[in-house]
C-alpha cells in the first residue's frame, strides 16, 4: 500500500512571539521493507535562523530549528510519500509471563531496541495500581504473551469512550482511565502502563492512520490528526507486537510509523520553547490518501 501523506501543524501566539527552539518529529521513519520512505518535505513557516536533521535514541527522525526573530503565527507542513508492507501474521508463540522474565533478566542489550528500556517509569508514565489491578483481572494463568497484549487491547477498547473533547495533550492518563474516556494517546498511555505492571515491556507508537469516509460519505481531506498505538515484547522469537488499542486491532498496513518511544513524550510531534506572553491556539491537520 503507497500512500501521499500531508500535514500542517499551526501554532498562532496571542502575543509575538521569538527566541523559540521547537525540535519536530512528523516524516515517517523508514522501517526496511515493512515501510520505505520514498520522499519527504518538511518546511517551517517563517523559515527558521537556524535548522538541522539528526537522529534521535530511538532511531526517530528529528528536525530542529530555531526563530530568533518575533513572529505572531508558526506553521509547520509536512509531504511524503511511503510505502507500507503487510506485516507478517500474529504467531502465538508459547511464551507465558514466567518465561518472559527469564528471557528478560538474561538480557544484557541497551540498544534503542531493548525491551529494557520499556518496563520502568517513563517521562510521562509512573506506575498506578489501579491500572495494574485492572491489567491483573484481564490476564489468564499460563496464556501467552501475545494473548495478552491482544487480550488486553480488547478490554480496554470495550472500558473506553473515545471522546476528544475529555481529555488534552496534557491529561495524565490516571484520570483518563478514571473517567473511561479519551483519546488515542490516553488510550496508548493506560495500555502501556498495564501491560508494564504485567513485567510486558511495552512503548509508545507515533504515527499516522488511514481512514475510511463514513458509509454513503466522502471523504474529508484534512481531517484527521496523528495517531497513536503501543508496541510490546513478546520474546525474543516474536519480539515487538504493534496494537491498536482505539480501533481494537493487531496494527496492519493502515498504520504509518513516524516514531517510537517511552511514552508521548518522547515522539512529542512539537516541542520546544519560546519567549512570548499570553495564550496560544494550536491547530492540527492531516490528510492520508492512497495512491496504490
Amino acid at each position: 500500500m503507497e500512500y501521499d501523506i500531508r500535514l500542517s501543524l499551526s501554532h498562532t501566539y496571542h502575543l509575538p512571539a521569538g527566541n523559540g527552539r521547537h525540535v519536530v518529529r512528523v516524516v515517517p521513519r523508514a522501517l526496511g521493507q515493512r515501510q520505505q520512505l520514498k520522499l519527504s518535505m518538511l518546511t517551517i513557516t517563517p523559515s527558521p535562523s537556524e535548522q538541522f536533521d539528526s537522529v534521535d535514541f530511538f532511531g526517530n527522525q528529528t528536525t530542529t530549528f530555531v526563530h530568533a526573530d518575533v513572529h505572531s503565527k508558526m506553521v509547520i507542513s509536512m509531504a511524503c510519500r511511503v510505502a507500507v508492507q503487510a506485516p507478517a501474521p500474529l504467531l502465538d508463540f508459547p511464551l507465558d509471563a514466567a518465561q518472559l522474565a527469564v528471557e528478560l533478566a538474561d538480557l544484557r542489550e541497551m540498544g534503542p531496541l531493548s525491551p529494557t528500556h520499556f518496563l520502568g517509569p517513563s517521562p510521562r508514565l509512573a506506575a498506578n495500581s489501579e491500572i495494574s489491578a485492572f491489567a491483573h483481572s484481564i490476564r489468564r494463568d499460563a496464556e501467552s504473551v501475545a494473548d495478552t497484549v491482544v487480550r488486553l487491547g480488547e478490554a480496554l477498547h470495550a472500558l473506553m469512550t473515545f471522546d476528544p473533547t475529555a481529555t488534552t495533550v496534557d491529561t495524565n492518563p490516571v484520570d483518563a482511565f478514571i473517567q473511561k474516556r479519551g483519546v488515542c494517546q490516553d488510550y496508548s498511555h493506560i495500555m502501556i502502563l498495564a501491560l508494564r505492571s504485567l513485567g510486558i515491556p511495552a512503548g509508545y507508537v507515533s504515527g499516522y492512520l488511514r481512514t475510511l469516509p463514513p458509509k454513503g460519505g466522502t471523504r474529508l481531506e484534512g481531517a484527521d490528526a496523528m495517531h497513536a498505538w503501543v508496541k510490546a515484547w513478546c520474546g525474543a522469537a516474536l519480539g515487538w507486537v504493534e496494537y491498536d488499542p482505539t480501533n481494537r486491532c493487531v496494527v496492519g498496513t493502515d498504520h504509518i510509523v513516524v516514531g517510537y518511544g517511552r511514552d508521548y513524550a518522547d515522539v512529542s510531534p512539537d516541542i520546544g520553547h519560546l519567549r512570548s506572553a499570553g495564550n496560544q491556539t494550536t491547530v492540527q491537520s492531516v490528510d492520508v490518501k492512497v495512491v496504490t
